[in-house]
């Protein structure tokens, strides 16, 4: 992992961040225009909506920039049970830690708001060979592929991790709680 940047986390949502959004997510190459829409949208309706939608967002800032972003939120059946829907960072700023940054917070917000597990659902294409392992390496266990679910020979891969429980023996993680 190359030297790591400082930034500080964000949790409120402000009308910048569907460019914002757009810009980032676009970035990394792996998404399909209607995907990125999708992202954006998230952002709208939670603009629009505000907390009702269930959708919370982590931004990353360093210098008037967003590195990069988190939606997550609890599900509807199970409020301990919470999905991480998006995690994405500026393509240029892989390897210097914001991603894994990011998703250790997002894991203590889940924590506070009386979260146990956080689940992620991925792609089975070769281009998110590189996010699956990231997920692993942070202690997400592959629960469940559903064969051809976003096409055919695209299966979806769903990872959980118990937010509770130590990764690699230690402690959880120890990310500070963001406020606002």
């Amino acid at each position: 992992m190359k030297k790591g940047l400082d930034f500080e986390f964000r949790r409120t949502v402000c009308e910048a961040d569907v460019e914002t959004v757009t810009s980032i997510v676009t970035s990394s190459g792996f998404f399909t225009e209607e995907e990125i829409e999708i992202a954006a949208s998230l952002v709208r309706e939670r603009l629009e909506f505000g907390p009702s939608t269930g959708y919370e967002f982590l931004f990353a800032d360093a210098g008037g920039q967003t590195l990069g972003y988190a939606c997550y939120g609890p599900t509807d059946d199970d409020p301990t049970l919470y999905d991480l829907y998006w995690i994405a960072m500026q393509d240029r700023l892989r390897g210097y830690g914001v991603g894994t940054r990011i998703l250790l917070a997002v894991e203590e917000l889940v924590r506070h708001g009386g979260g146990t597990v956080l689940r992620i659902e991925t792609s089975s294409q070769p281009l998110y060979t590189p996010t699956r392992a990231f997920y692993e390496g942070h202690g997400y266990t592959l629960i469940d592929v559903t064969e051809d679910f976003y096409a055919p020979g695209d299966a979806r891969c769903t990872y959980t991790r118990n937010v509770w429980e130590p990764v690699g023996g230690s402690a959880p993680s120890g990310a500070e709680v963001i406020n606002g």
